[in-house]
Parts: C-alpha cells; structure tokens; sequence
C-alpha cells in the first residue's frame, strides 16, 4: 500500500489563470513544480556489484513501467509513442527553435512540455493522484504544426502523421465520459472494455473468487455472442501466450468456463512483449544477487510473468519477506488496485532503492516497540493478529519508481494471506519525502496566519512520524477472521465477542474471500482511512515522539502540526470528488476527508472550516484546529471511530462497513461546512503536483554510471529520451501493436487509424 503525503494538494490560483475555472482541472500549468530525486551518495556507496544488480532491476521496473499505458486510456500508448519519436529526433532546445519558428508563443511551448513531462511522468493521459485527464494548454492546430513540422515527421512522414491522427482528437478530448478513470458510464478505464459496467465487473469478481484465481494481473473483456449472451475474456499479464507451459499451475486454468449463465475464458499472455523485457532483465540481476533469497525471490518473478501466475508472485513476495536489511532493496509487479474502479487489479510498478541508515535507525526502534504500542490500540486482543510478525522497516533512497507516480512510504505485500502469517515489509521512501513535499509559505493555503510558520517547520519532522505509524502499525495492525476451505476458523466462536454489539461473531472471510474481493470499491480508502486513524491516535503517544527525537514543547508541535495537517487534507480532498457522478477519484484523499468529517462531528470546537473572502477579492476558507482539545475531545472520537473501522473489517461486515464508511465519505452543501460550496473554493486555490525527475543508469563496459537531470519539465522529457537507448523504437511499436490489438473494445476509438509506428 502506497503512501503519498497527506496535504500535499497545495492550492494556489495558477491553474486558474490559464483558463475558465472548470477547464483549470484538466491542464498541467506551466509554473508547475518539478524537482529531483537525489540519490547520488546512496548510489555512490555501493559496491559494483551492488550497481550492477540496481542496473538491471531498474532496467526491469522501466520495461514493466510501459505497460501502465495500456492499463490507463486506449490513447495513452500512442500519445508516449508520438511524442517519444518527437524528443529521439529532436531534443527540448532544438524542438522549440522549431517550434517557435512554427508561431507558437514561448508559453505555448512551455505548455507543450508539461504536458508531455506529465505523460512521462503520470504514464499516461489522467493523472496519478486524482485519475482526472489532462489536456495539452495550447491549440490543436498549433500542436499539429510542431509534430508534422519536426525532424521525426521529416524522416518518417507517414508513421508520425499516423500517430497523430489516431490520437490528435482523444488527446484533447474533454467530452464528459473522459474526464475521468471510471467504469462504464462514470468515465474510461483499460482494466476493462468500454461495454463493461459494475455489474460485469462484480460478477466476474465472483467468478474469479469461485475458482481461487486473484484478480491483480488480470484485465476483462466483454463481446456478446450471435444469441446476446455475454461471453468475458479474463485476460492474464504474462510473456506465454497459448503455448504448452512447462508447468501446469497455471495451464489448466486456462479454458472456457459457464459461471451464472455467462461463459468466462481464462486466457494469458497480455502485455507479453513487455514482460519478455522485464524477464531478461531480472535473469541478468539475478547473477549480481547479495544472497540465494535475492535469488529465489527473482526466480519466482520471472516464474510470475513467464507463466502469469499470481502464485508464484506470492512465493518470490515470501523470500523478499525473508530478506531482511538489504542494501538494495526492490519490489516489482502487479501491485497497487487504487486505480482500478472495482478495486482489485494492480497496476504495474517497480522500484529499486539504497538503504538510508541514519532514519532506518529510528524506524527499528519503531518496530522494536510494536507489540507494546498495538495493545494501545483501541480494539480488544482477539481483533489483533495472534503474532506480530516482527517487519522490515528501513528509509530508502530512491533510485528508480516506475509506474504511474512515486509515494512517500509503503506497506507491502498487499496479499492478506501473506500479510496475515508471513508478515510484510515498511518502507519511507526518504529522497521522495525531501523534494517532493518542501512547502513554501506564499503557497500554503485555507491555514491561519500564525498556523504557517509552525507548520512550514514541522510539517516534515511530523510527517515521518505519521508514515512510520501510518505503515507499520496501520496496515501492518488488525486481523481479519476467515474459515478456511477445510470449515476450520482462525477465532474462537464461541468466546470472540463484537465489542460493537455484545453479541459472538456474526459474520467472516470465506476459502477465497480476501479483503479486496469482499469490500471492493471501497477496500483502499477504507484502509487507507484505518492507517491514517492509526497515525493519528497513536502519535499521541510519548514513547513515539521519543523514539524519533521529539520531547516537550516540541513534541507538542509535532502533534499539532500532524493533526493541522490531516485536517486541512481533508478540506483538499474537495478536488478528487466528482459531484456530477457522486464518486472519489483518489483513495487516500476520500480516507482524509472521512477523517475531517469525523473530527468535526466531534464537536466542542476542536475543527472548524469557515468560508472567507481572500486578500484577491475571491473566496477563500480557513481550517482552524484547537489544539488543547485535541486529546480530551479528538482521541475519544478518533478511537471510537478507529474501533468500528477494525471490528467491521475483521468480520468481513462489507453492508456495515459501506454505511459506516459511505455515510462519511458523502459530499453534500448541507450546513454548516456546505462541503460542496467549499469545493468550488478548493478548485479555485489549489496547485497541481508536483512532477518528479528521475535519473538513469547506464552500463559502460562492466561499470554501472549514474545519469542525472535537472529539475525542469525539459530535464523529465530527456531522462525518458535516454532511457531505453537501445530499444525505444522497438517499444514504441510493441506498445502500439498491442493498444491496436485491443482497439475495438473501446468503440469511439476503433473507427481511429490503427498509427503503426
């Protein structure tokens, strides 16, 4: 479970003035913050071996990374072909003398390479945090000249003009269904074809349910037969197609299957070239592994996307598990559901990383302390695991996160049965924390004058502390209780009772079941909400500031500024609500506002949002929060809520769960807070993310050089220009062929040229 930072949504009117305020959401303005991921000393220290293994697991993740184009639009894969044609012939500089030349203004083509940084660097059109589209902020037909005008249109007229042309109108699309990720009428996704609504969609979860097979690399496809029966492809991530395997775990599952009326195919092999890169990769890394469980691990990836077995990933996930303290840490696969509208399929990512010492001393302390802290923890013993298995918990320096956005920590493997008896590995993403969330004061919004000065100070100090709580105690605490295929329970029945009701155990996770599969739409921000609540409470905790170096009046600050910055979080999450559809666009966002929602229902003054009027004339709202109540008012509240969020997700309770946690997340223009009214507000102040440079590494003879750029939306689009020297061409073309292949499953796109590249 990935981790981005709680407020850092900043909101300021830039956007604003590009544009009418409703169009400002759907465009990368040109002031937007771009930084650099800086790990040059952790890189340093390591020894050649070391450098070679971070090469080719990065090398890895990079490959894997392309195949989010194909799971976020039906245009993303030929909008990063075109413009990686684009930036091959020509660099940023040498483009815009061109582009200059062809009228556009100096802002117009700084628009242009925003726009393509935040392709690069969303990998895709809709953006990562937030899953909203956004749209290139200068004219059509000014962009038009550029691209047909450019070196790679002179050398390969027909092919670019091809790519252009089957992506030019979806590109700049914002016809409502497209302005958002989101199944069936409530927007686009590539998770399923463009005829599958939710109904599909549960019902093939049922399915997939009824024969043990997990949903994470799986993507659905939907055709009706010449009667108008439905027939569903469940698709499978993995580099063998129909051939005979090797192995049989995975070949006879692959047939045709009658479940409830409808026939479902089991078939594999989707993103197959991509994955065939990613394999070769991780085999070569595997002669530079530190120890046989770095190797095993690798050798049951590679077992995973060979064959498409989500099995096998849990096997590699186990010895990753085992592997205690690396010096280069890594995870790779099918991950994170957050942007799956059902919630249950991972979207591709892999990160590579070097141990920070220094902070990792702090978070093995943390860990040290765990099973004393989980007994504060506001539910009885039998909701607990029966052991806490003692983690990994290090501070990492990023060197390589590919996928669809970079977050600040993450609690991993996300499998409950794994989680539940092997346990899991925390990880603060240090470098990521540094440069991605640096506030400045001029840009802190909807906070009181004398809040911003304490905030600015120690926002970061409070930060660690929440994502350390947040990881290792949040997703890393509760049980969940399950009877297992043999009828046998993991809980006493006749002893366990529900502190909510008084009452035995009512309910649990069937053979099968998981926590995804159960609560669904909902499951990520639900547990999302359960870590931040956990952060929350147990930040109250003196033994915890201790551990990380705060006493006295500092710690005090660092308990402010933490529950300062939850409850503004929650007024930034107005942006990811869309009203016309009722929905959430982003987990973590929804879990903040749930949170300010219960700290208001509170009482006694502890929050308050209050609509103002800005310095500029033009609405503003201030979140004022009393910090003396926050202990006598707040942590009763927080623990109440926090005990009910547990209890229902243990007993698999999902109609108990999705009252509870829906009645919170629902947005309405009721008084006093008029939430809806306060969204107008948010939209109108709010500052887009900021974009994140990576560097490369390249091998040189048997030494492995690190590639650094700088902090600009041209540096972003050079690091993608250099990252795969040998092959770009070639992958250009595997992810247009493969978009092409599918094309007719999103209807408004299959009447498009097919742009071979």
């Amino acid at each position: 479970m990935g981790e981005p930072e709680a407020g850092s949504e900043f909101a300021i009117g830039t956007a604003a003035a590009a544009g009418p305020m409703a169009d400002a959401q759907y465009i990368l303005p040109n002031d937007i913050g771009v930084s650099s991921l800086d790990c040059r000393e952790a890189f340093r220290l390591l020894s050649p071996t070391e450098r070679l293994y971070a090469h080719h697991l990065s090398q890895a993740a990079w490959y894997g990374g392309l195949a989010v184009l194909l799971q976020t639009s039906p245009e993303a894969p030929y909008i990063y072909a075109l413009l990686s044609r684009l930036f091959r012939a020509q660099d940023p500089d040498q483009l815009r003398q061109h582009a200059l030349a062809e009228g556009l203004t100096e802002e117009e083509y700084q628009a242009f390479l925003v726009y393509a940084a935040g392709i690069y660097s969303n990998m895709g059109n809709y953006k990562s945090f937030g899953d909203t589209k956004f749209v290139p902020n200068l004219p059509k037909e000014k962009l038009e000249r550029v691209i047909l005008g450019s070196k790679a249109a002179q050398k390969h007229p027909e092919e670019v003009r091809s790519l252009w042309q089957t992506c030019e109108e979806l590109m700049f699309s914002l016809e409502p269904r497209l302005r958002h990720l989101g199944l069936g009428k409530e927007g686009i996704t590539t998770y399923f074809s463009g005829n599958c609504t939710m109904e599909d969609a549960k019902l093939a979860q049922d399915f997939l349910d009824s024969q043990n097979l997990s949903a994470y690399n799986t993507r659905l496809f939907k055709d009706v037969d010449q009667e108008g029966k439905p027939r569903y492809e469940v698709r499978l991530a993995s580099v063998l197609g129909t051939e005979p395997a090797l192995h049989s775990e995975m070949a006879s599952r692959l047939k045709s299957y009658e479940f409830r009326g409808s026939r479902f195919q089991v078939t594999r092999g989707d993103y197959a070239p991509i994955l065939q890169k990613v394999v070769e990769q991780l085999e070569k890394a595997k002669a530079y592994a530190a120890n046989s469980r770095q190797e095993q691990m690798l050798a049951q990836y590679v077992e995973s996307f060979t064959q498409g077995s989500i099995e096998a990933h849990k096997r590699g996930s186990r010895f990753w598990i085992q592997d205690k303290g690396p010096i280069v840490e890594s995870y790779i696969g099918f991950i994170e559901s957050y942007r799956d509208p059902f919630g249950s399929r991972g979207e591709f990512e892999g990160f590579v990383a070097m141990v920070n010492k220094a902070m990792s001393a702090k978070f093995e302390c943390l860990v040290a302390s765990a099973e004393q802290l989980l007994k504060e923890l506001p539910w009885p013993p039998a909701f607990e695991k029966d052991k806490f298995l003692t983690p990994d918990f290090t501070s990492l320096d990023v060197l390589t996160f590919s996928g669809s956005g970079i977050p600040a920590g993450i609690n991993i493997p996300n499998y409950d049965d794994l989680r539940q008896t092997e346990g899991f590995k925390n990880v603060s993403l240090g470098n990521v924390l540094a440069v991605a969330y640096a506030t400045q004061r001029e840009k802190l919004t909807f906070l009181e004058e004398d809040d911003k000065d304490l905030y600015i100070r120690w926002k970061g100090p409070s930060f660690d502390v929440q994502v350390g709580l947040h990881e290792l105690l949040g997703h890393g605490s509760g049980k969940l209780f399950v009877q297992d295929e043999k009828g046998a329970f993991n809980f006493d029945q006749e002893t366990v009772i529900n502190p909510e009701t008084g009452e035995q155990i009512q309910s649990w996770y069937r053979s099968g079941e998981t926590w995804d599969s159960k609560f669904s739409t909902i499951a990520s921000s639900y547990e999302e909400c359960r870590a931040e609540s956990v952060g929350l409470y147990l930040c109250l905790n003196p033994q915890v500031l201790e551990i990380f170096g705060f006493e006295g009046a500092d710690a005090e600050d660092v308990i402010y500024v933490n529950w300062l910055n939850m409850v503004r979080a929650g007024l930034l999450a107005l942006e990811f609500y869309t009203p016309e559809t009722s929905s959430w666009r982003q987990a973590h966002m929804q879990a903040r506002f749930v949170i300010l929602r219960v700290l208001l229902e509170a009482g006694e003054g502890l929050v308050t949002v209050t609509p103002t009027t800005g310095t500029d004339g033009r609405p503003d709202a201030r979140v004022r929060l009393d910090r003396n109540k926050i202990r006598p008012v707040g942590k009763p509240a927080l623990e109440r809520f926090l005990r009910r969020l547990q209890v229902l997700k243990s007993t698999g309770d999902v109609a108990g769960g999705r009252a509870l946690y829906e009645g919170y997340a629902a947005v309405t223009d009721a008084p006093p807070e008029r939430f809806l009214t306060l969204r107008d507000t948010v939209l109108l102040r709010k500052e887009s993310r900021k974009l994140i440079v990576q560097p490369n590494t390249r091998l040189e003879g048997s030494e492995v050089q690190l590639l650094e750029y700088e902090a600009s939306a041209a540096g972003l689009i050079r690091s993608f220009s250099e990252r795969f020297p040998e092959d770009g061409p070639e992958l250009e073309e595997i992810l247009t062929q493969l978009a092409g292949a599918d094309a007719r499953f999103w209807k408004f796109f299959s009447e498009a040229p097919s742009g071979q590249a």
